[in-house]
């Protein structure tokens, strides 16, 4: 085995000796919470919650922009990473994207290479917004809507890259672990 699936492995077990302790506590509460986390361990809903997640994030993230081309246009514009049109054809391509790969997850289709494609645009938003902090831009990454310049007490560079790797993680996984209940992939690929 590799690296991260000797990792991965190790914690599984860990996990499993601390549900283990928890069984011996009789609180109907927590009674719940081991089950449900035995139920995410098992892989039966933690993949299913995920591409929910992220299919839902990137279906809201693409149609608050879809109406808005210029704005789209010229949030992708404010970086300043691509030539002026490009960033244009760019900002007009993105909430399509964004909408195809939510409803793709949503559906539980082609789960593996649309976490592959959504984690590493993930990824590329980090990239953005942090060479944007780092060159001294101030801008609003509009990932949800808006973008473009603002004032400089109006940048949220560090939460807009902790939510991005937060979405990035639930992409990760879904690249780990493809399988989730109620996919398309279940039953199109068995």
């Amino acid at each position: 085995p590799t690296g991260a699936q000797r990792g991965f492995g190790k914690l599984r077990e860990h996990t499993q000796a601390a549900l283990l302790r928890v069984d011996e506590v009789n609180h109907p509460l927590l009674v719940r919470l081991v089950a449900a986390a035995r139920r995410i361990q098992q892989g039966s809903q933690g993949p299913l919650l995920a591409r929910l997640f992220l299919g839902a994030v990137l279906i809201y993230a693409g149609a608050v922009k879809v109406g808005k081309p210029l704005t789209s246009e010229r949030a992708v514009q404010a970086f300043e990473i691509f030539p002026t049109d490009l960033a244009g054809y760019i900002g007009l391509a993105l909430p399509f994207v964004e909408i195809l790969l939510g409803a793709l997850l949503i559906l539980g289709l082609f789960t593996r290479p649309v976490a592959i494609v959504s984690t590493l645009l993930m990824v590329a938003f980090i990239i953005g917004i942090a060479q944007a902090w780092a060159r001294g831009l101030t801008i609003d990454c509009g990932c949800f809507g808006g973008g473009g310049q603002v004032a400089a007490g109006e940048t949220k560079y560090g939460t807009d890259i902790a939510r991005d790797a937060t979405f990035a993680l639930a992409g990760a996984w879904l690249w780990w672990r493809p399988r989730s209940l109620a996919s398309l992939d279940r039953l199109l690929f068995r």
